[in-house]
């Protein structure tokens, strides 16, 4: 069983959600370690994580390196005697009779991928959701290869703009320091300076919650922005310019919640050119985003179609083709 699916047995107990077995199961285990069930409720998300890692430490010394078997120990005090009888608590009620690395790989934290961008370049990623994250430069972004838990989380040092793919099961949490902004699917810069000890967050597109883990800063839709002084912990929410927010992408077009039809329509006037679509779907495509700046028409298809995941081509008579699946 991993932490999540410990968490969320937690959390259906306290709903009242749960089994008679699950009950007993879980009443078991709060009675091993003398803890009130309802301590668990009033913990937010970084103190639970806290005290599974202080629990799974627990279990390692207690257990050692081999499962194969439980081992009896005899408690040299109560502390020792609270540890071995939590321990065998999860060992019975979780089935963790597996072999210690596979235990290991449930209770560590997910692997996470560094993506380092140097101060004279920006960079653009797709995460495995089809979330595209465009990197200031300077920026440090850390993100697991793929998203399996319940929760997408990633971690941002300097400044970026994201594109995030809807998911009503999965909320995106972008971590800056203590700062916390969750999402389901919206498009938002983060910015975190440290010289100052602010993060800035700037939506363009959906509702954003701003957090500083302990607790809610403020909720911010379109054309909001709020800049949170980590040190004083006090924030100023306000109107935003979003064209000068977004001045770090050097770009001159702006699209927000535009559909690629309409992004099309655009540029056919500005470069008077005509664009044309492989197929209707890619059409109906919305997506918020800057193309690059200046004249060059290939250069500012390339970013949209990387937020659409599009091709783009030149026909016989000089017309540019859209292709891609497209959206429904």
């Amino acid at each position: 069983m991993s932490r999540n699916n410990i968490e969320d047995l937690l959390d259906r107990y306290l709903k009242k959600e749960t089994t008679i077995q699950e009950n007993e199961l879980v009443e078991a285990w709060f009675a091993a370690q003398e803890q009130d069930q309802n301590e668990w409720h009033m913990l937010d998300k970084t103190a639970r994580a806290a005290w599974l890692n202080e629990l799974f430490g627990d279990i390692q010394t207690t257990i050692g390196e081999n499962t194969g078997k439980v081992v009896v120990m005899k408690p040299k005090n109560n502390r020792l005697s609270r540890i071995i009888s939590i321990a065998a608590v999860l060992v019975i009620a979780f089935g963790l009779l597996w072999q210690w690395p596979a235990i290991k790989q449930l209770f560590n934290p997910q692997e996470l991928e560094t993506l380092q961008v140097a101060a004279d370049q920006k960079r653009e990623i797709v995460l495995s959701d089809g979330s595209k994250i465009v990197i200031n430069a300077g920026a440090e972004f850390k993100y697991p290869k793929t998203f399996d838990g319940k929760t997408r989380e990633v971690y941002l040092s300097g400044e970026a703009y994201f594109d995030i793919k809807h998911d009503s099961s999965k909320p995106f949490i972008v971590h800056t320091g203590k700062v916390m902004t969750t999402v389901l699917g919206t498009a938002f810069d983060i910015k975190a300076d440290q010289s100052s000890n602010a993060v800035v967050v700037t939506v363009t597109r959906g509702k954003v919650s701003v957090s500083d883990g302990k607790k809610l800063i403020g909720y911010i839709t379109p054309g909001r922005q709020i800049s949170y002084d980590v040190k004083k912990q006090k924030h100023i929410e306000k109107a935003a310019d979003i064209a000068e927010v977004l001045s770090w992408q050097d770009t001159e077009i702006h699209f927000d919640d535009t559909t690629f039809a309409e992004a099309a329509k655009s540029l056919q006037q500005r470069f008077k050119i005509n664009i044309a679509f492989a197929n209707d779907k890619i059409k109906n495509c919305r997506f918020t985003g800057a193309a690059l700046k200046g004249k060059n028409i290939n250069q500012i298809l390339k970013v949209i179609c990387a937020f659409n995941n599009a091709t783009f081509r030149y026909d016989k008579a000089g017309s540019i083709i859209i292709e891609g699946k497209g959206c429904d």
